[in-house]
């Protein structure tokens, strides 16, 4: 029950057809009524996106590139957990366990894993584990309740145990920051640190009255979210089987519904190309398409989209501040919560999907905060 197995991605070829012959029969809606992404995806970005799924790209080059990095499973708590693994040939690299979010996987991660595994200096190396949340990707998915955000969080700390890592550190952002401010609230065994690349944090009546640029940054930022960005989390966390039904079968509707948030949540000057190539947005949706988890991902909000709350941790955290963040966090904020914050990054550029979008500027932020952790 606790063996590590590998795991080799073999996709048939009849599930590429099958992908191609539901493009091919898509019912396409009309042309929204007006000329930007205000009522959602518009038809020709999509159409175009689609097109190059359809007649461009190639599934098995990402595929290669995930079984080169080295894959495998294991079952906790009765349920497969998926993950990357890449061990750093240098011996005294310290143990990283990096968690994405929706609607991200672990192809968030491809252009930060190898150099941060094996570094120039090896005194910056980490030994990276990457795994898929439960419902994601090639991980299981539950099909009984409890398997929110604290129970994934002491799922991470038995995988780092089976992985032989008695200390360790974890990163994340979105889900993966939830899961990671878990880690920390818990004080999992093992875990020396954490590192936020999306850390919650909320004003106080004093803040409210008197507000800083920052938090008037934010608060316009919260605002901008609750009007017109958050009908896709409310869907998922009232009634995720229903709207499950349409991305698990039409691989139109689901590039649709997660290609919207490459524009609203990345860096890019009006088109999501600017932050993100096609074939990487197009890998990532795979990893949702192939595995049908439009449902799974989504109960996720179900279980636990309450954990996205201030919490205490006095654990040593760090926290990059990304610009174009969805829900940023003034440092005022954070400080409330993490009594132990030993550095705080305000980068130049970058959104949602940071090592996603700023590889570079991600690794140097991790190669700081966690050399102040080793």
């Amino acid at each position: 029950m606790t063996q590590i197995r590998p795991f080799t991605l073999a996709i048939p070829q009849s599930q590429i057809d099958d992908l191609n012959a539901r493009i091919d029969l898509t019912r396409w809606p009309e042309k929204e009524a007006v000329e930007d992404w205000s009522q959602g995806t518009p038809l020709e970005a999509l159409r175009d996106l689609v097109g190059y799924w359809r007649g461009g790209y190639d599934w098995r080059r990402c595929e290669a590139r995930l079984n080169a990095l080295g894959q495998f499973v294991t079952e906790i708590d009765g349920l497969d957990i998926h993950f990357l693994h890449v061990r750093s040939p240098h011996a005294d690299a310290l143990p990283l366990i990096i968690t994405h979010g929706w609607p991200g996987s672990v192809i968030e991660f491809m252009g930060v894993i190898e150099e941060l595994a094996n570094p120039a200096d090896g005194a910056q190396a980490f030994h990276v584990v990457a795994p898929s949340l439960p419902g994601f990707g090639f991980s299981g998915k539950p099909v009984h309740t409890g398997w929110g955000v604290e129970k994934i969080a002491r799922a991470w700390g038995e995988l780092m145990t089976r992985l032989g890592y008695a200390r360790w550190v974890a990163q994340g952002g979105d889900w993966g920051s939830a899961v990671t401010t878990s880690i920390g609230v818990q004080q999992v065994a093992g875990c020396a640190g954490i590192h936020l690349n999306m850390p919650i944090g909320r004003p106080e009546p004093d803040d409210l009255a008197n507000p800083s640029p920052a938090e008037l940054k934010a608060l316009g930022a919260l605002q901008h979210y609750q009007e017109w960005d958050s009908g896709y989390s409310t869907q998922q966390r009232t009634r995720p089987q229903t709207v499950g039904y349409g991305l698990v079968d039409s691989p139109v509707g689901l590039a649709g519904w997660i290609f919207e948030k490459m524009w609203a949540w990345t860096d890019n000057a009006g088109s999501p190309y600017d932050a993100l190539s096609r074939d990487q947005i197009l890998d990532n949706l795979m990893l949702y398409w192939l595995p049908a988890t439009g449902a799974s991902s989504a109960r996720l909000y179900w279980e636990s989209f309450g954990s996205f709350a201030p919490q205490q941790v006095t654990l040593p955290v760090a926290v990059s501040a990304f610009p174009k963040e969805i829900l940023p966090t003034p440092r005022k904020w954070a400080e409330r919560n993490f009594p132990n914050l030993v550095h705080w990054g305000d980068m130049d550029k970058g959104g949602h999907f940071a090592a996603w979008e700023q590889p570079e500027a991600f690794l140097r932020e991790l190669r700081t905060a966690f050399a102040l952790m080793r």
